[in-house]
C-alpha cells in the first residue's frame, strides 16, 4: 500500500511569486518603511541643529546630485557585475551612511556639512542601487505574470511609503530623528540580508565587456534607438520636474495661506498616495493590449493637481483630485514596466533603467529651484496653470510618436500541462 503525499501547507504568496520576486517586494518594503520616514528626520535634524530651510534644501542638494551623478555608472556596473552584489554594496553604504547620521544627530554633534556628505554618500548608494534593483526585478518574473507581479510590487512599495511617512513623523515628534535615522539604517541592513539570498543562477553570465565607455556606448544605443523608450523619458524628465516643483514649492504654501496649513496639505498627500495603491491594484486585472498608449492617456490626469492648487479648490475637491492622479498615473507605471520587461534585452536592462532614472530625476532640482523666480515673474497660478499646460502638451506629443500608439502586450507561448514552473529565464536578445 502506497502512503500518500504529505499536503503542501497553504502559502502566504500567490503561485506565480517565485523566490527572487518575494525577496526583492519584501526588501522593497523594508526600506520603503525606513526611508519615508527618514527624509523627513533629516529635515527635522538640520532644523534641530539651527538650520534653516534653505539648509535643508542644501542637505537635499547634496543628495541629489551625485545621485544625477553616478547613474549612468551605476547601471553600466549593475549589467557588468552580479545585479545582487550590487545591490547589497549599495545597502550596506547606505546602512552605514544613516548609522553615522543617527549617532551624530543623537551625540548632538551634527554640523551642516557632515549631514551634507553624508547625504551624499546615500546618494551614491541610490546611484548604483536603482538600476541594479530595477534590472533584478524585470529578470525575476515571467512574461505572462509580469504585469500582475509589477503592479502587486508597486503596492507594496507604495504602501510602506505611506505607512512610513506617517509612522516616521509621528516618531519623529515623540522620540526624535536620531532615532529614525537609526531604525532607517537597520533597514538598510535587514534589506541587504535579504538582496543577500537573491538567486542569480538562471541569468546567463556575462560576457567579458570592453570597458565601461563601451558598456555606456551600448546602454546608449539601446535606449536611443528606441522612439517609444527615448520619447517617454524626455517627457518625464520635464513632467517629474514640473510635478516636484508644484509639491514640494507651492503647494505647502498654498495650504498654509488657503486650506489651513500642513495638515490638509497632508492629507492631500495622502490621498495620492492612496490613488497610487488603488491604480495598483486595478492593474492586478487589467491588462491593456497596447501598453504605452492606455498608459500615456493615463497621463493627462497627472495635470489636475496643478490646476488644482492654482484656483484653489478647497480640500475635500483636492484630496479627490489628488486620488485620481495618483491611480491613473500608477497605470503608466505598471505599463511602463511591463513594455521595458518585454522589449529591452535581460543584459542590458540595467544601463536602460539608468537613462530612465536619469531622465526622470536630472530636471527636478532645476525646477524647485527656479519656481521661486517663476512666481516672481509669472504670479504663482500663472506658473502653476503652466505645469498643467506642459504636462498636457508633452503627454500630447508623445502620443503622436506611432510606436507608443502601437506597441502591443505580446501574450507568452501556451506552457504544456505538467511543464514545471521555474525561475524565469534571462530575456533573449530582440531585434
Amino acid at each position: 500500500m502506497t502512503t500518500p503525499p504529505a499536503s503542501r501547507p497553504p502559502s502566504l504568496r500567490p503561485a506565480w511569486a517565485g523566490r527572487n520576486y518575494t525577496l526583492l517586494t519584501a526588501a522593497a518594503v523594508v526600506t520603503g518603511l525606513g526611508n519615508a520616514g527618514a527624509l523627513i528626520a533629516a529635515a527635522f535634524a538640520v532644523l534641530d541643529a539651527g538650520g534653516d530651510s534653505g539648509d535643508v534644501g542644501l542637505v537635499a542638494a547634496a543628495r541629489t546630485l551625485p545621485l544625477v551623478a553616478f547613474l549612468l555608472i551605476g547601471g553600466a556596473l549593475a549589467d557588468r557585475l552580479p545585479r545582487h552584489r550590487v545591490m547589497v554594496a549599495a545597502n550596506a553604504l547606505n546602512c552605514a551612511s544613516q548609522a553615522v547620521f543617527a549617532v551624530l544627530v543623537l551625540t548632538g554633534e551634527a554640523r551642516l556639512w557632515q549631514m551634507a556628505v553624508l547625504a551624499a554618500l546615500g546618494g551614491i548608494g541610490q546611484a548604483f542601487f536603482g538600476p541594479a534593483s530595477e534590472g533584478m526585478l524585470l529578470s525575476s518574473v515571467t512574461a505572462e505574470q509580469s504585469a500582475r507581479a509589477f503592479a502587486l510590487f508597486r503596492v507594496g512599495t507604495h504602501g510602506s511609503q505611506i505607512g512610513g511617512a506617517a509612522l516616521g513623523g509621528a516618531l519623529v515628534a515623540i522620540v526624535g530623528p536620531g532615532w529614525v535615522l537609526a531604525i532607517d539604517a537597520v533597514a538598510f541592513a535587514a534589506a541587504g540580508a535579504l538582496r543577500g539570498l537573491l538567486d542569480v543562477s538562471h541569468i546567463a553570465p556575462r560576457e567579458p565587456g570592453g570597458g565601461m565607455l563601451r558598456d555606456l556606448r551600448e546602454g546608449w544605443r539601446e535606449f536611443i534607438g528606441r522612439p517609444w523608450l527615448w520619447a517617454i523619458v524626455v517627457q518625464f524628465s520635464v513632467v517629474n520636474a514640473v510635478v516636484a516643483a508644484a509639491e514640494a514649492v507651492f503647494g505647502p504654501l498654498i495650504a498654509e495661506e488657503h486650506l489651513g496649513g500642513a495638515r490638509p496639505w497632508g492629507i492631500a498627500l495622502a490621498a495620492f498616495g492612496a490613488g497610487t495603491v488603488v491604480g495598483g491594484l486595478t492593474m492586478m486585472r487589467w491588462r491593456p493590449r497596447r501598453l504605452l498608449l492606455a498608459g500615456s492617456l493615463c497621463v493627462l490626469p497627472f495635470a489636475l493637481p496643478s490646476a488644482a492648487l492654482a484656483v484653489p479648490l478647497s480640500v475635500p475637491w483636492l484630496c479627490a483630485v489628488m486620488f485620481v492622479a495618483g491611480a491613473s498615473v500608477e497605470v503608466f507605471g505598471v505599463s511602463w514596466m511591463t513594455a521595458l520587461h518585454q522589449e529591452i534585452p535581460e543584459d542590458k536592462l540595467s544601463r536602460v533603467a539608468a537613462y530612465d532614472w536619469l531622465g526622470s530625476i536630472a530636471m527636478v532640482p532645476l525646477a524647485t529651484a527656479l519656481a521661486g523666480p517663476a512666481e516672481s515673474a509669472f504670479g504663482r497660478s500663472a506658473a502653476l496653470w503652466g505645469s498643467s499646460a506642459l504636462i498636457l502638451l508633452l503627454t500630447l506629443a508623445v502620443l503622436c510618436v506611432p510606436d507608443v500608439r502601437q506597441l502591443r502586450r505580446r501574450e507568452p507561448e501556451p506552457v504544456a500541462e505538467g511543464t514545471p514552473v521555474t525561475e524565469p529565464l534571462a530575456a533573449p536578445e530582440k531585434l
